[in-house]
């Protein structure tokens, strides 16, 4: 009998990718992939640690499962991906449930560390190897055939700004070889994948030198234009001050490099950035929009924003808002300012709540309103949408336009994969609804 694997993953896009790339490693051992969650032989939770209380969430999540598997045999437990790396052996001891503990540069050694529970009982690996990690699994196909699909291309950060915990979950930046990346892609492409979006914790950061020349993002992204079964290319998450004016030159030369930027800021006041440790400023984030903008006015912007970051006064707060007024930012995600252990500042003076409530509701009020005010310029014009996927348990098919609006419509199982136009009828602030118009239809 084979044995089965379910994977729960958590956070980023990056984990999602992870999790595909783990299953191809243990498909190796015999294992195949479980949707059901009651019923399987190892249960990994991939974890992220850039939310609240994310190791308290695990062990919520661990408890849960105890109560599904009362009854039955236990299941091999592996806690996977950033919270693995934070917590490591402190995980083990405080949750006996748990078998395994795997940072997300040791995915490499899964089909190793699986084998060797079964002798030994209960293992941590939270060694940074990036290297190994990926010349392991540059030598395992991707079997992702999903029409849009990750890609890493970069990993770690070298940034360390104040708030975040990313250097010391994933380590220094690394950046994979150009030939394995596009050997990656070719692959993906060949598996039926019509969108490819390049992944990084510093994604702009990319950066390899062979005996021949230094590529940066900027080369793959032209390398991936020559492929003609790939319809769209995107990128995620970039960082202000690798904004390099190569990467800008492609939104005027590249037809595929879709017209929408995630550039997070954090913050609209230079003394906040500073106190973040971002590195850039207000003025030079503006300078890179502008630029975009004039070499191709159709892109638009979105952003993250952390709000009553420790120090933020009303003035800090006003410039943030200030600068969304400005751009009007088509879709962007805010929070309020929560400590990460370990990062600089995890032990600095919290701003008050009901405070830090009032901005959060403030600043969203300004973000949905631009937010829906964009989603309603579509209303009654035709958008092209790449169509992913069927809906569960719906007649309705769903797609992203361009600018990676979730776009609803009726449609038949044949236009997965394909470049669609559909007509917008209806929108809020997270999606659009509307009807394919079946004579400009474009096959992919």
């Amino acid at each position: 009998m084979q044995k089965k694997i379910f994977i729960k993953t958590f956070g980023c896009q990056m984990n999602e990718y992870d999790s595909n790339r783990i299953f191809d490693s243990v498909k190796r051992l015999g294992f195949i992939k479980s949707e059901d969650q009651t019923n399987t032989d190892c249960y990994v939770l991939n974890t992220c640690h850039i939310r609240d209380k994310a190791k308290e969430k695990v062990y919520h999540e661990i408890g849960r499962i105890k109560k599904l598997y009362k009854k039955k045999n236990k299941p091999i437990m592996i806690v996977a991906g950033c919270v693995a790396q934070a917590e490591n052996q402190e995980m083990l001891n405080r949750e006996p449930y748990i078998d395994i503990i795997v940072g997300p540069q040791s995915y490499h050694k899964i089909n190793d560390l699986l084998k060797k529970f079964i002798k030994d009982n209960k293992i941590e690996e939270t060694e940074f190897d990036a290297v190994s990690k990926f010349n392991y699994f540059d030598n395992i196909k991707n079997e992702n055939s999903k029409v849009s699909s990750y890609l890493t291309i970069q990993e770690g950060c070298d940034k360390f700004c104040s708030f975040c915990v990313v250097p010391f979950t994933r380590g220094p930046e690394y950046s994979r070889p150009f030939n394995k990346i596009i050997e990656e892609a070719e692959n993906l492409i060949s598996n039926g994948v019509r969108e490819i979006i390049l992944l990084g914790q510093n994604v702009n950061a990319y950066s390899y030198q062979d005996k021949f020349k230094k590529y940066r993002i900027s080369e793959i992204i032209n390398k991936l234009e020559s492929y003609n079964e790939l319809k769209r290319i995107r990128y995620t998450t970039s960082h202000p001050r690798d904004m390099t004016d190569d990467l800008i030159e492609c939104y005027k030369t590249s037809k595929k490099l879709m017209p929408f930027v995630h550039l997070p800021i954090q913050s609209g006041s230079n003394k906040i950035l500073s106190l973040m440790n971002r590195k850039h400023t207000v003025e030079q984030y503006v300078e890179i929009y502008e630029k975009i903008k004039k070499i191709n006015p159709s892109v638009e912007f979105s952003s993250d924003f952390i709000i009553s970051y420790p120090g933020e006064t009303d003035n800090d707060f006003k410039e943030t808002l200030n600068l969304i007024k400005k751009i009007k930012f088509i879709n962007s995600f805010s929070f309020i300012f929560s400590p990460r252990p370990g990062t600089k500042a995890s032990n600095l003076n919290l701003i008050d709540k009901e405070v830090s409530k009032e901005r959060l509701i403030k600043i969203q009020e300004y973000l949905f309103k631009f937010q829906l005010n964009i989603n309603e310029t579509f209303i009654n014009k035709s958008t092209d949408v790449l169509v992913e996927n069927k809906l569960d348990g719906q007649d309705k098919f769903f797609g992203r336009n361009k600018y990676m609006n979730s776009v609803i419509f009726d449609g038949e199982d044949s236009d997965i994969g394909k470049n669609i136009n559909v007509k917008i009828k209806e929108v809020n602030k997270n999606s659009l609804f509307g009807k394919i118009e079946k004579k400009n239809m474009r096959a992919a």
